[in-house]
């Protein structure tokens, strides 16, 4: 379990840099390192509606909702779980098989690395079974969301069972 767990965490760190092509500038000496309350308020707006998508993309799962589920997906969409590293396809095929009745999330953190990029990090209770087994419990989950053509898609969705 640990050695998935670093797996994981190797491959968010790794798909976020990749993702993150392009930084910003620093500021010159006679700019304020601080940001301006306009740039504070659409990075709060930024990262509600990643916590909104959150939402939206987990009850699309709930509901078996596969054509909704796949439209928050960008064409490289991968999923890592204990099971290992699975691309959309294979998530939804797993969707069709787990009956998720409840979920919460808990503990959200979204952090904008760029205007188009954000990584979300949260821990999710669940009651649900996949294939008749209990898949209940906690989970810690990361989501690397890009925004393309005005719209975010998940890049890279990782869930670990905590101990």
């Amino acid at each position: 379990m640990k050695r998935q767990f670093i797996l994981c965490c190797i491959s968010l760190v790794g798909a976020a840099s990749i993702c993150v092509s392009q930084e910003s500038p620093s500021p010159s000496p006679s700019q304020s390192p601080s940001p301006s309350p306009f740039k504070t308020l659409r990075s709060a707006t930024k990262e509600a509606t990643i916590a909104k998508l959150e939402k939206s993309i987990t009850d699309a799962f709930k509901n078996k909702q596969a054509k909704a589920f796949k439209d928050y997906l960008a064409p490289e969409f991968n999923a890592i779980d204990a099971e290992g590293v699975k691309d959309a396809d294979a998530e939804i095929e797993d969707m069709q098989k787990t009956d998720l009745s409840n979920y919460s999330f808990a503990d959200m953190k979204v952090a904008l690395l760029s205007p188009k990029m954000a990584v979300a990090t949260y821990k999710v209770t669940t009651q649900s079974t996949s294939s008749g087994r209990d898949m209940s419990g906690t989970y810690y989950a990361a989501t690397v969301w890009n925004k393309r053509g005005g719209k975010w898609l998940a890049v890279l969705h990782t869930l670990v069972k905590a101990q």
